[in-house]
């Protein structure tokens, strides 16, 4: 599934506490949404999403702060698992995140074999970070390295 998103907010105004969640503007093939996602200690987030015309996401996408993120949507079954795997595109060309969302914050799964290692801690692997400061931009340590949030 393409999608293409922005942020009416960034990571610096979420993460320093002016704002308590994130503002998401998405297209997702035929469809586009309004997001709010909570930012709170932990893995649990508390999300909204609301659907709004097409036409009045593109308007709201001009107005988001930073870069768009282009990205295509894959979903992949695990052991009873849905994974959404995101590959993306543009200046995030060459990044695939895969994501799963769990019942509850301690619910056990199965890492994947394709899965090369664990960032839900890492603020920079955040469609919000990225659309600040893309992969392009990451140096060769900061792409290879696991414990950088």
């Amino acid at each position: 599934v393409p999608m293409a998103q922005g942020y009416l907010n960034d990571l610096a105004m979420v993460e320093g506490g002016a704002q308590k969640a994130s503002v998401r503007v998405r297209i997702e093939g035929a469809d586009a949404y309004l997001n709010l996602k909570s930012r709170e200690p932990g893995h649990t987030r508390h999300e909204f999403n609301y659907a709004v015309p097409v036409d009045e996401a593109r308007d709201l996408l001009a107005l988001c702060i930073g870069g768009l993120i282009d990205k295509r949507r894959h979903y992949v079954r695990h052991e009873g698992h849905l994974w959404e795997v995101d590959e993306f595109l543009g200046d995030n060309a060459g990044l695939v995140v895969a994501e799963i969302e769990l019942q509850h914050a301690d619910e056990a799964f199965a890492m994947p074999a394709w899965a090369d290692r664990q960032v839900t801690d890492s603020l920079r692997y955040y469609n919000l970070a990225l659309a600040s400061r893309p992969y392009s931009q990451w140096t060769d340590a900061e792409r290879a390295a696991t414990d950088i949030p």
